[in-house]
């Protein structure tokens, strides 16, 4: 039994979701072999109902962006010309990102194990889906979608900084076994999900998690949240529930401060 609870333990949230019955869209899939990169990434036919739903929610967040994004995120919206025009191209996003870090995107089918989404990060490629969420679920889903890949993560790779931190994580989370994989999911989660930054002007949000997600990006910045200053070895051990609306957010002061804390942290560890 004592084996069991100690398994139980290791296993990441959404391991431990997929065990209990969760959506199947959220239990990761393995990569049976490579996945297009760079410029082998085509542009699907989307119909249009596609497009719309793209424009949708692309107009519903941009909306509440001014006052609750941080300037990082912001500049990288601007240097890769999201619009609600049309679903962007991830051929044409990845070139945007090797110009400014050296990153480049890899086309994946869903949710992917652990260990696959690692290893692409370590080689500074950004996994993404390029399929959006039906009409359905337009102000939540379980899995993750275009949407939620370009619009809250991308615009952060073309900062040296956090594209710095995210290379690490993937070679950090490669090396990581046992209770270090657990912390490094969670680590994920208080950061490039839910990730908030001091400014002058105030607190503002630079995590995918709150950037994509409509009730998220109003209840990140509200005085519903109680917000810890970042330090790795608190955020690790702090617990959350990846079905609701987050109560408890980490704030770093700057992405040289977030660079520079994880790499002083998984050095002490020994995964770096």
């Amino acid at each position: 039994m004592k084996n069991n609870q100690d398994d139980n333990k290791n296993l990441s949230a959404y391991e431990k979701a997929a065990e209990e019955g969760v959506d199947p869209r959220c239990i990761p899939q393995r990569l049976e072999g490579p996945v297009p990169e760079h410029d082998d990434v085509t542009y699907p036919d989307y119909p249009e109902s596609d497009q719309e739903t793209w424009k949708f929610l692309y107009n519903r967040q941009v909306k509440l962006l001014p006052g609750s994004a941080c300037d990082e995120y912001l500049e990288g919206a601007r240097r890769l010309n999201l619009s609600a025009d049309r679903i962007p191209y991830l051929k044409e996003l990845s070139h945007v990102f090797n110009d400014f870090t050296g990153w480049r995107i890899a086309r994946i089918p869903g949710l992917i194990h652990e260990q696959d989404f690692f290893g692409l990060l370590q080689r500074k490629m950004f996994p993404s889906t390029d399929y959006i969420r039906g009409k359905d679920e337009l102000d939540y889903t379980p899995a993750p979608d275009l949407f939620h890949d370009i619009f809250g993560h991308m615009p952060l790779l073309t900062n040296k900084n956090f594209a710095s931190f995210y290379q690490m994580f993937g070679e950090a989370a490669l090396n990581a076994k046992g209770k270090d994989r657990v912390k490094l999911e969670a680590l994920h989660w208080f950061t490039v999900e839910f990730g908030l930054i001091k400014s002058a002007e105030g607190m503002r949000f630079y995590g995918a998690g709150v950037a994509s997600s409509h009730k998220e990006i109003i209840n990140a910045l509200s005085d519903q949240v109680e917000v810890i200053d970042f330090d790795p070895e608190q955020v690790v051990s702090q617990q959350y529930d990846v079905w609701h609306l987050q109560p408890i957010l980490f704030a770093i002061e700057s992405f040289e401060h977030l660079e520079t804390g994880f790499y002083d942290w998984t050095k002490k560890l020994g995964l770096l």
